[in-house]
């Protein structure tokens, strides 16, 4: 059943006070996961973690066979629909310097996209969805996902049955993700229809010449200033081949040549990334990567081999899903906690994976810390990266009541 105005006014009062309530259950699985964080698909201290933190409930749980997902299903008190809620749990791979005193213990390994409040919430949300499951016409399936950093995590469960085990035939009727962000103001909602995210390719080019001595170009193929000439080039492309209201942004972040100053190397290599947020551009600007590096090469006597390595799709909210978030954000946080994005992040989510199979919507928690302002707030991804916890039980709320919401007659 969809989401509608009336489902939204019967919303249990007090949910966001009953999440509240447990937000010392919600801090300390938070940081538990934020002390030892693992990267990837293989994650076995999270996995246990998130076990933990649903034993004493009615949820049944599945655990992923390809990767270290756990699935739990609560089923409600009367047949119905299937609502997904989706948390991932995978950190990153880098060096904390935040001072928290529940800092990283593990060398190289941080939470800095925040995949431990994501958790937590999810965790806390099944919590309040247990004790309110004899009002649910239907089932809330609670996708515990690892490997969403750059791993197709969602992808991996999708394949494995996600999507058709443990429900109805054709799957959820709607899917729910929230992202947490350091930059937005604690405790608001952001959404919005249509696309959100960006899809993210990963671009490798290899210019190859032929090596000499730095005293005599003439008599080498320098491969650098055919790589220096495509970094112009591609940005140029960008502006001439794609319109003004198809956003896409290239970013050509490393590049290597060379070994010392006076010799030329056989080969350069370019790297970066490409960004958009429609398929018919995506695929355009692919084949014009590969032209224009092509053809550069050509120019100079050297040759290009372009790799070009699919990343995430684009991130699509479904408009009614979309619209649906932002009545339930309301009617639970108010409507001044609420705001439509007026554009998209051009940031990647596997979360993509699922809303490409079921009418959904990914929106964003603000979690800036009190007193930091938005342009001196380290990002998601920074090493000093810093979420305020009181945001939590915003997200605990939102996800129950998207459940509630959506499987409440």
């Amino acid at each position: 059943m969809a989401i509608t105005p009336s489902s939204v006014r019967d919303l249990p009062v007090g949910l966001l006070g009953r999440a509240q309530a447990i937000q010392p259950h919600t801090v300390a699985l938070r940081r538990t996961l934020h002390r030892r964080p693992e990267l990837g698909l293989d994650l076995p201290a999270t996995r246990d973690a998130v076990r933990d933190a649903l034993a004493d409930l009615p949820i049944t749980l599945h655990l992923g066979e390809s990767c270290t997902s756990v699935v739990g299903v609560i089923e409600g008190g009367r047949p119905g629909p299937t609502v997904l809620l989706r948390g991932d749990m995978d950190a990153l791979p880098l060096q904390e310097d935040t001072g928290l005193e529940f800092a990283s213990e593990v060398d190289g390994a941080m939470h800095a996209c925040g995949h431990d409040t994501h958790v937590a919430m999810l965790a806390s949300a099944a919590r309040l969805l247990a004790e309110d499951r004899e009002r649910l016409a239907g089932r809330v399936l609670l996708m515990f996902q690892p490997g969403e950093e750059g791993f197709h995590g969602a992808r991996y469960m999708i394949e494995e049955g996600l999507l058709e085990r443990y429900g109805p035939a054709g799957g959820p009727e709607s899917a729910f993700a929230l992202h947490i962000s350091s930059t937005l103001p604690s405790g608001e909602l952001h959404h919005r229809p249509g696309p959100i995210m960006a899809a993210a390719d990963v671009v490798r080019v290899t210019v190859t010449g032929r090596g000499g001595h730095a005293s005599a170009p003439q008599d080498a193929c320098d491969p650098i200033p055919a790589a220096a000439a495509m970094v112009g080039a591609l940005q140029t492309m960008l502006t001439r081949r794609i319109g003004p209201h198809d956003p896409a942004v290239l970013t050509i972040a490393r590049i290597t040549a060379g070994t010392t100053g006076n010799v030329i190397p056989e080969t350069a290599e370019l790297e970066g990334t490409l960004r958009t947020l429609s398929e018919p551009v995506r695929v355009q600007l692919r084949a014009e990567i590969e032209q224009v590096c092509r053809h550069l090469a050509l120019a100079h006597g050297c040759t290009a081999e372009i790799e070009i390595e699919p990343g995430y799709p684009v991130t699509v909210n479904d408009p009614a899903a979309a619209e649906a978030v932002a009545r339930v954000g309301g009617k639970i946080l108010g409507e001044p906690r609420c705001a439509a994005m007026p554009t998209p992040i051009m940031g990647a989510e596997d979360f993509s994976y699922v809303l490409q199979r079921v009418p959904g919507a990914l929106a964003f928690l603000g979690a800036r810390p009190a007193g930091v302002a938005p342009d001196t707030a380290p990002p998601n991804h920074s090493n000093r990266v810093v979420f305020d916890e009181s945001a939590l039980p915003s997200g605990v709320a939102v996800y129950a009541g998207l459940a509630l919401a959506a499987l409440t007659a």
